[in-house]
């Protein structure tokens, strides 16, 4: 009988249905699932039970069920070619990750790209908006993607502005800006740029129709001219703080030099003390009128409050790939792995910025301020997928209840790529994207993990959890499945040493 198993289990994927069996990673004309308890996305309340019902990727009616009909057999059910049986689990949007980068290598050190796109899948993120990678075979990837091609995500590609060489005056930014046009991005990822640059290349994109991300350094510009130029989103945080600074600048160190990536982040962890509170919500009112959104990526930052949880997260020890575990450690040469005489001291100012940082997301949004969720994931001891998961848990940890956390990383990230009425939530006309999760995201957040977690119901321990289905574009992708491969394309690299 174990043999039967075992052997079952290394058997392509099946879904049992009362009609047909589902092939993981195929397109079906006409896809049922049943019985689902449904989060929309909206932020209100789960209900169900539910049919919903996807024609060639869409959404085309969501059945409410009697539920005594459906006891006794006399309730009229939509028919379909495939079927899911979502009974006792819950179905919610696929997750966003509004700040993501396409990955090929680390440090130089060439890493599969189907470790990310499959890892991504498996966590149930059905969309990213990528803001920094090889511009043209992202693209390439986008319209392979949008075909069902490869197992990947949905796609918006935002290449960086700063791309050598960096353009320095309004002519030049304007020209970068057509340039990316032309190529078929959907937006672009700005930083580091002068006050001038930034009101070219932000007035071109909005006559071209392109959206705009701020990643905010210490730089010339902060939050205020993210307000008067219009920027999309602003992405991290620092040029928030920045500008309730009444001195006009956060008080460095005469030493301090901000390509010395301890330096920048060791102060980093200082900043948002120095902001003054009511300024700052003046720099908020001016946010939420100029529609000025905010992507904080609270998981990227938290190794800097504690580095020991960071360097040793559970999942590392099946998923975390050689070149990227490699990446990670300490190293000057690579963007992010800074941790070069880290303190306690460094920590204890990095638990109050995230303190501080967290009370002003919930005023923000309670201005009305739109708020995203994105992981930065491949620096600073976050995986692909893992990270955003991360980060709605830390969302939840700033007192956002579980149905906005979703809502953050579905509806309103979808607004934030401009497609709020066509993904990010589970509503009828809308692209099928959908997860079928084993357990109650509401009650326990960890539930999205791949691998799920070991509960204890009436005096007994059971293992749940675990996203069951992804569903992007209407293809249902097994997600265990998907999870099994990225620990093989692990194994296998720890095998040959890389």
């Amino acid at each position: 009988m174990r043999f039967l198993l075992i052997l079952f289990a290394a058997l392509p994927v099946w879904a049992q249905t009362s009609n047909a069996r589902i092939i993981s990673g195929h397109r079906y004309p006409r896809l049922i699932v049943r019985n689902a308890i449904i989060i929309e996305g909206n932020g209100t309340p789960a209900s169900g039970p539910k049919d919903i019902v996807i024609e060639n990727g869409r959404i085309t009616s969501i059945v409410a069920l009697d539920p005594v009909a459906v006891g006794r057999g006399t309730a009229q059910r939509p028919q379909g070619d495939v079927e899911i049986d979502a009974a006792g689990k819950y179905v919610m949007p696929g997750l966003i990750n509004a700040h993501a980068h396409v990955q090929e290598e680390r440090g130089g050190i060439p890493q599969p790209l189907d470790y990310e796109l499959k890892m991504w899948l498996a966590c149930g993120i059905t969309t990213v908006r990528d803001v920094g990678s090889n511009t043209p075979k992202t693209l390439q990837l986008r319209q392979q993607s949008a075909a069902g091609e490869v197992a990947a995500p949905r796609i918006f590609v935002y290449p960086m502005f700063n791309q050598p060489s960096t353009p320095q005056n309004a002519d030049d930014a304007r020209a970068r800006i057509r340039e990316y046009k032309a190529m078929g991005a959907d937006g672009v990822k700005i930083l580091g740029v002068y006050r001038d640059v930034m009101e070219a290349l932000e007035d071109e994109a909005h006559k071209l129709g392109l959206r705009v991300a701020h990643h905010t350094g210490v730089e010339e510009t902060n939050a205020w001219d993210d307000i008067k130029f219009g920027t999309t989103s602003i992405e991290h945080w620092y040029g928030i703080p920045d500008a309730a600074i009444e001195s006009g600048r956060q008080d460095f160190p005469a030493r301090y030099n901000y390509n010395n990536e301890t330096d920048r982040f060791r102060y980093a962890g200082r900043l948002w003390r120095e902001a003054n509170w009511d300024l700052l919500m003046k720099v908020f009112d001016g946010m939420v009128a100029a529609h000025v959104a905010w992507d904080p990526t609270l998981d990227i930052y938290e190794a800097s409050r504690d580095l020991q949880r960071a360097q040793n997260q559970p999942w590392f020890h099946e998923y975390l790939h050689p070149t990227l575990a490699k990446y990670f450690e300490p190293n000057p040469a690579n963007h992010g792995s800074y941790f070069i005489g880290w303190t306690s001291t460094d920590e204890a100012f990095w638990k109050e910025n995230y303190r501080i940082e967290m009370a002003a997301l919930l005023e923000f949004e309670k201005r009305g301020g739109l708020i995203g969720c994105g992981d930065d994931a491949g620096f600073i001891y976050q995986m692909y997928g893992f990270g955003l998961i991360r980060e709605l848990e830390l969302h939840q940890e700033a007192g956002f209840q579980p149905l906005i956390v979703i809502q953050h990383a579905t509806a309103n990230n979808a607004k934030i790529l401009g497609q709020e009425t066509h993904i990010g939530r589970v509503r009828t006309g809308y692209q099928a994207d959908l997860l079928v999760v084993n357990g109650n995201p509401l009650e326990n957040l960890k539930v999205l993990y791949p691998g799920g977690f070991d509960d204890m119901r009436d005096g007994k321990v059971v293992h749940t959890g675990g996203v069951e289905w992804t569903i992007k574009d209407g293809i249902p992708y097994h997600a265990p499945t998907l999870a099994a491969e990225v620990r093989e394309i692990v194994a296998k690299a720890r095998a040959v040493g890389r």
